[in-house]
């Protein structure tokens, strides 16, 4: 993954360091399951970007951050949620499957990649939010609130006046460690859910497949208050481990906001890449 828009500042610090910094460089170890990795830090300095990378090594057991306070803060979920909501549309029969057409009747959209017909899919991944508040109206407030609770998904918050919103703007917050608790859980069949929802689920989250590894995700971004909140989450396949993440971030001042929608992603790979997990 080339990091296509990361400033000069990002690309002369990840070649002085290599594909992978020294242990000395790079971790301080905080205790037996948590080690903070500086240059996750420096990534996000030399972008003007705030925020937390989490990484979470599931064969080890062992998570990885540039702050680990912060990776314990909630946020609205944006986006991401359409994994939760995705899986309750299933389990619900509000959608049948991942190719369930979402027709498109002429009606002007906040972005022209949405209007047009698409499925269940495609919907997610181009992160249509006017057919995913459909499928959250569809599904109701009474079958969302069980769904949530069941799933163990966060804090969040919402009545019948806000079904169709609450993971974008109001009061719902979900942490970059519950964000990796829960991807955690429907890797590993944990979510108390059908085998056809979570196959589905895993089959719609794949972004990206090569010979060295399968890349499974979902990003979001939320504008309330005047606060931009940026996402990353997902997981990652290699022939020997699965890694777990949730990148989180929010512009500085002196930050470009024309590259807030890429850089949620490229921070994530930059910290992958300091890791050793792809090159």
């Amino acid at each position: 993954m080339k990091l296509t828009f990361l400033i000069p500042v990002l690309v002369l610090f990840l070649s002085c360091s290599g594909k992978k910094a020294s242990t000395n460089e790079k971790i301080d170890v905080v205790n037996s399951l948590d080690t903070e990795i500086s240059s996750f830090q420096s990534i996000l300095d030399s972008i003007n970007l705030e925020g937390v990378v989490l990484i979470y090594d599931l064969k080890e057991d062992h998570y990885y951050t540039n702050n680990f306070e912060r990776a314990r803060v909630g946020k609205l979920p944006a986006s991401t949620f359409k994994i939760p909501n995705s899986v309750i549309a299933l389990e619900t029969g509000a959608v049948e499957n991942d190719s369930t057409l979402f027709k498109w009747y002429g009606e002007a959209r906040n972005m022209s990649i949405w209007e047009k017909d698409m499925t269940f899919r495609d919907a997610f991944h181009l992160s249509c939010v006017p057919c995913y508040q459909d499928v959250a109206r569809s599904i109701g407030t009474d079958r969302m609130k069980e769904y949530i609770d069941k799933l163990d998904y966060g804090d969040i918050r919402f009545d019948s006046t806000t079904i169709d919103n609450f993971w974008l703007v109001g009061d719902s917050k979900i942490s970059p460690w519950e964000q990796v608790n829960f991807l955690k859980r429907l890797y590993q069949s944990k979510l108390h859910i059908s085998k056809r929802t979570e196959q589905i689920m895993k089959r719609m989250m794949v972004m990206e497949e090569n010979e060295e590894y399968k890349l499974s995700g979902k990003t979001g971004w939320s504008i309330d208050n005047d606060l931009n909140n940026g996402w990353f989450v997902g997981f990652i396949e290699t022939d020997e481990k699965i890694y777990f993440f949730a990148t989180n971030v929010e512009p500085t001042d002196k930050f470009d906001m024309r590259h807030f929608s890429s850089l949620r992603k490229e921070v994530t790979y930059a910290a992958l890449e300091q890791m050793g997990i792809i090159k």
